[in-house]
């Protein structure tokens, strides 16, 4: 008698709950194949009314509108549509970096070679053949500084001091050109170029101009190619199958349980992509990082030691010290002789020409009015206004910039954004099992916060690769801004000082790679016995 009850008791409560879930009877498939079939996927063996689902292995289990099949074309298409979620949102950021590296590259490379055709038509037209049969001196100028911006190993300082010694010696052979000089004697007066300061203040002035803008620049357009790069690489996400099946629960086991209208619920959208982006997440930091060094140098830019400020004049600023050295020459040459020795007579005795014949038009700076209407000075002149349209550019970089700051740890806001994946109504959204509102807490973001994830299980001992290898991308190419910002360039620092050792060595060219060892990394590594890891391999991978 007593057991009756409690069989009654039993069957009674099954009978309740198969009724409160819905599950009392078969209900039609029909709005499931609508909707399966317009994601393009065949209607072949998709059931009309629901079926039982102990098949199942992600959606909840019970009478459901999905086999096998679909189910494991719905983890298939979740995996895609995520991946196209992370794309899309970061698209206009990532293509920032893209657009705005290539015109600064492009106006850049243009300025300086402009720069350089200017200075040749001037000296062409002043000195002619005495130009052009030494016209190396100056080409070698500009191959370096190009060859220095396009991501070269060289020393701005180093090769500037070369090309005024290269230039006095130059000099001093047309200014005495009644002596034979031997290439011993010749390095002899090279030596002379920093004590008798023959150009006058002139090298220093512009060594200080050149090395600070051209630092400013090169690391400018690098700081872009690397945030592009960084930013490509983290949005190909990499989906783990943990994040693939909570994915495919959130968004199509609303199809398995006869709803493919009904939108998760918005704390459970966040929970879902807080674990699938929570490496993503832990990039922000080092991001934001890169993000300030970035407008600190884009101040550089804007400000007066800007590229166009150096560039646009440089013809005009060494015309100024062959000027000096001219009026200079007869000290000079005395003080070159009392130093080297007397040098010996050429054999064929003193030209006729005095130093003002060899020199019969001196170089002068150009007033406003007498400003050459050559192609080069037109171009000049017009580069003067792209210039303008760049800082302009410039300014507009930074805005971009500021935009970008804490996209990473935004991007799961971003994508479950209400109304746009999510359902705003919180009583009517799918909850991960039903229709209703979802209770559990919104994590927090990063890798270490998804212990306690309800949703995705993270296995918070394994930290992403990929996103590491970014974050040190980002640490190096941050370090490298900060020194351009104070005027350093970082390939030349102190080799002893490894804390301030970037082996990144980024190229403006598409097809140029990433990275290489500091100057003398190899020696260091040497020194020290351990294998030195580039940094920058991992912008390549």
């Amino acid at each position: 008698l007593q057991k009756t009850p409690k069989g009654l008791f039993a069957l009674c409560t099954l009978s309740v709950l198969s009724l409160s879930s819905g599950e009392s009877k078969a209900r039609s498939c029909s709005e499931v194949r609508q909707a399966y079939n317009a994601k393009g996927f065949s209607l072949v063996n998709v059931p009309h009314q629901e079926i039982s689902g102990e098949h199942l292995r992600v959606c909840p289990q019970g009478y459901t509108c999905c086999t096998s099949e679909m189910e494991d074309k719905l983890n298939q298409q979740s995996k895609l549509e995520f991946e196209n979620l992370v794309e899309d949102s970061s698209q206009n950021m990532r293509g920032t970096f893209v657009s705005k590296h290539k015109k600064f590259d492009e106006f850049f490379l243009e300025l300086l070679d402009n720069s350089e055709k200017s200075l040749n038509s001037m000296f062409t037209r002043t000195y002619g053949k005495l130009y052009m049969q030494n016209s190396e001196v100056f080409q070698d100028l500009f191959t370096e500084l190009k060859r220095y911006y396009t991501g070269g190993n060289v020393n701005l300082e180093e090769m500037l001091n070369d090309f005024w010694s290269k230039l006095l010696e130059r000099m001093f052979q047309l200014l005495n050109s009644q002596y034979h000089f031997t290439d011993d004697y010749l390095e002899c007066v090279s030596k002379y170029t920093d004590q008798l300061k023959p150009f006058g203040d002139v090298p220093r002035k512009l060594k200080a101009q050149v090395t600070r803008a051209f630092i400013a620049a090169r690391t400018f357009v690098q700081g872009l190619m690397v945030g592009r790069e960084v930013a490509n690489r983290v949005a190909k996400v990499n989906v783990v199958p943990a994040c693939v099946r909570a994915l495919t629960k959130m968004l199509y086991c609303p199809y398995c349980r006869g709803m493919p209208g009904l939108k998760p619920c918005h704390n459970y959208c966040h929970n879902v992509m807080r674990g699938c982006l929570a490496n993503q997440a832990d990039l922000d930091a080092e991001w934001n990082l890169f993000i300030d060094a970035m407008l600190l140098v884009a101040d550089r830019l804007e400000g007066p030691v800007n590229i166009e400020a150096v560039i646009e004049p440089i013809d005009i600023k060494i015309s100024d010290a062959i000027m000096t050295m001219q009026d200079n020459s007869m000290v000079v040459s005395a003080k070159v002789f009392q130093g080297c020795g007397q040098p010996k007579p050429s054999g064929i005795g003193r030209s006729a020409r005095g130093i003002s014949d060899v020199f019969s038009t001196r170089f002068r700076p150009y007033t406003p009015e007498e400003r050459p209407t050559t192609a080069a000075g037109t171009s000049l002149d017009r580069l003067r206004v792209v210039w303008r349209t760049m800082q302009r550019s410039v300014s507009d970089i930074k805005e971009k910039l500021k935009e970008s700051k804490r996209f990473w740890s935004n991007l799961p806001d971003d994508i479950c954004a209400k109304g746009k994946l999510t359902e705003s109504d919180e009583e009517q959204c799918w909850n991960s099992h039903t229709k209703g509102r979802y209770f559990p807490e919104v994590v927090k973001q990063g890798l270490t916060n998804q212990v306690n994830n309800p949703e995705v299980d993270v296995d918070i001992t394994r930290p992403d690769t990929l996103i590491r290898q970014q974050i040190m991308a980002l640490r190096v190419m941050t370090n490298k801004l900060k020194n351009a910002y104070n005027g350093n360039d970082i390939f030349f620092q102190d080799s002893s000082k490894l804390s301030n050792m970037s082996c990144v060595r980024s190229q403006v060219s598409e097809n140029r790679c990433i990275g290489s060892y500091l100057t003398e990394a190899g020696n260091i590594r040497k020194k020290i016995k351990q294998p030195m890891l580039c940094c920058c391999a991992m912008l390549v991978m």
